[in-house]
């Protein structure tokens, strides 16, 4: 007779694991599979097809049956999502439910959470800067967190290998503090974002307007139709996901792609509720799932195990793979697992107008804006805060539609909207500081709709972080004043941690095992068959968006682990 039980091991045993499909995830799929490794890709949501799950992308405004709008019975059950500016009736299919995982905010945090394939790379920013070694020395510089094990010669390959295959559209600008890359033609500055970098030029010589760089294809290489992807069309609709294959996702290019390996098995419905640790053989040897359908948990085996479950959630696993060698969390042998969380503060704004230019207006729309990169405390510490923030510059025609009149009158008021003075605004992203007081942590009692330890949240702003708003709203005050705008106007978003998804920290990158849980690599000092690659390994946050630096820091993780033969 057939031993059955072997043979269903055997079905659940592959080369690699990979937890979560956003961005990290469907990069480290696709590198496990391109190097040949049987490997089995693991998503807590459902499934989503490029272009087939894309329900409302072609939509027009008057096809939604509320105009755009979600009822207030059904947006009670994203209480958490709504707050967040993406949240509408054409995206709601894509972001996540509150009773889906419940979770507590020991302060107040919003985690804005879209499980299903592809993740948050279905509805995120697509800006694209590289770090520089100022943001790779900055701890080391002042002291806070701990030093990167890594500096930008390190990952510079590893930027330039996924920009080729993702397809960033950018200028080489010149900037020691925000390295260049392989980019597509850019877009283009408006003319008042143009007449603002001449303007503050002459003044403020260290303070650049770049246009920005994201991963939008404007002009696609052979890499880009191979994957079956076309010239973004401009849109601007892009969180409803893009037929096209226009701005990067995994769902358009990384997971198709491990998928016509033939080496990649796709799981969606799986929640993993830990790792599993083999104490005799001293390292990880799989994961244990939770079928979302079923609630039978199901063991998955494999000799290499990615997390790219998001930074919360790869937290959430790794403090709840627990064992006799492990008792606090795998590989948490210092303490600090869930400690040292960051995140990007968006509170400060800023808008204005101008009077000029009367006689031009946009060409068409832009999926991007133009750029300030930072320029506070870089070359040496110069304020009363510690490190900076970046911000984008947009601008644009006001449109005023009169509402006066009836019938005829109304409806071509209506339709033939005048063109205002020209509106400005900029939207600060901030560094925060990695602090031991910033934390996640397991709650000893509560537990999700899966029987899995809630997390207790404790992440907040401090003084440096208000120092740095005000400080925003200073510096963009006098540089608008200087390019002559008028009706200045000061914002506090009072956006909360998390509401922008930058979240990091947690399981950091270093040089000491007692000061960190990751090495250079991205592998856990004291599991070295484990890597995480996602915001979790985040030892500092910088100001550049850091979807790119993930996708770098996979990439070439993977290629290390490859190597190993573990």
């Amino acid at each position: 007779m057939p031993n059955f039980n072997i043979d269903d091991i055997k079905s659940r045993t592959f080369d690699a694991i990979v937890v979560g499909t956003g961005i990290s995830g469907g990069w480290a799929a696709k590198e496990l599979t391109q190097k040949g490794l049987r490997t089995l890709v693991l998503e807590r949501g459902r499934d989503v097809k490029h272009v087939i799950d894309y329900p409302t992308t072609l939509k027009q405004p008057w096809e939604f049956e509320h105009l755009g709008q979600v009822p207030l019975e059904i947006k009670k059950e994203y209480k958490i999502a709504s707050k967040n500016y993406i949240f509408s009736e054409a995206t709601a299919h894509f972001l996540t439910k509150d009773a889906e995982q419940e979770y507590i905010q020991d302060r107040p945090y919003d985690w804005i959470r879209a499980y299903q394939v592809g993740g948050r790379s279905l509805l995120w920013g697509r800006m694209t800067q590289r770090w520089s070694d100022y943001d790779f020395e900055g701890p080391a510089r002042d002291g806070y967190a701990v030093d990167w094990p890594i500096r930008y010669a390190d990952i510079a390959p590893w930027y330039s290998y996924v920009e080729k295959f993702a397809g960033i559209a950018g200028n080489r600008d010149g900037l020691s503090t925000l390295p260049d890359g392989e980019f597509l033609p850019p877009h283009e500055m408006s003319c008042i974002e143009k007449h603002f970098k001449t303007q503050i030029a002459p003044k403020y010589p260290d303070r650049h307007v770049i246009i920005s760089r994201v991963a939008h294809l404007t002009q696609p290489k052979e890499i880009h139709y191979k994957q079956g992807r076309a010239a973004c069309q401009n849109r601007t609709i892009c969180e409803r996901g893009c037929p096209y294959g226009g701005y990067y996702s995994s769902n358009s290019s990384t997971i198709p792609w491990a998928e016509r390996t033939g080496k990649m098995t796709l799981r969606p419905h799986s929640v993993v509720h830990s790792v599993i640790y083999d104490e005799a053989k001293g390292k990880a040897t799989g994961v244990r799932v939770i079928d979302t359908n079923t609630k039978q948990m199901i063991e998955y085996y494999g000799k290499v195990i990615f997390l790219n479950a998001s930074a919360l959630n790869t937290n959430l696993i790794l403090l709840n793979s627990t064992s006799n060698r492990f008792p606090n969390g795998l590989g948490n042998d210092n303490g600090l697992l869930g400690k040292f969380m960051a995140f990007h503060s968006y509170r400060g704004r800023m808008s204005a107008e101008y009077e000029g230019f009367m006689d031009s207006m946009t060409d068409g729309r832009r999926p991007g804006s133009s750029y300030i990169p930072r320029f506070r405390n870089v070359f040496k510490q110069e304020t009363d805060f510690l490190r900076g923030y970046a911000s984008t510059l947009n601008a644009s025609r006001i449109e005023i539609t009169e509402k006066d009149g009836l019938g005829e009158n109304l409806k071509a008021n209506l339709l033939n909207p005048k063109l205002g003075l020209w509106g400005v605004n900029s939207s600060m992203m901030a560094e925060t500081i990695p602090k031991e007081s910033s934390v996640v942590k397991l709650d000893k009692q509560l537990v999700d709709k899966y029987g899995i330890p809630q997390l207790r949240v404790s992440i907040g702003y401090d003084e440096n972080d208000e120092k740095i708003l005000k400080d925003f709203h200073e510096q963009f005050s006098e540089m608008y004043h200087e390019a002559g705008f008028k009706n200045i106007q000061t914002i506090d978003t009072q956006r909360l941690p998390g509401n922008a998804n930058h979240e990091m920290g947690g399981v950091r990158m270093g040089k000491d095992p007692k000061t960190s849980l990751l090495n250079k690599w991205n592998q856990l000092h004291a599991c070295k068959n484990v890597f995480v690659t996602d915001g979790a390994c985040m030892t500092s946050t910088s100001t550049q968006n850091p979807s790119l630096t993930y996708m770098a820091l996979t990439a070439r993780a993977v290629d290390y682990a490859v190597k190993q033969r573990f």
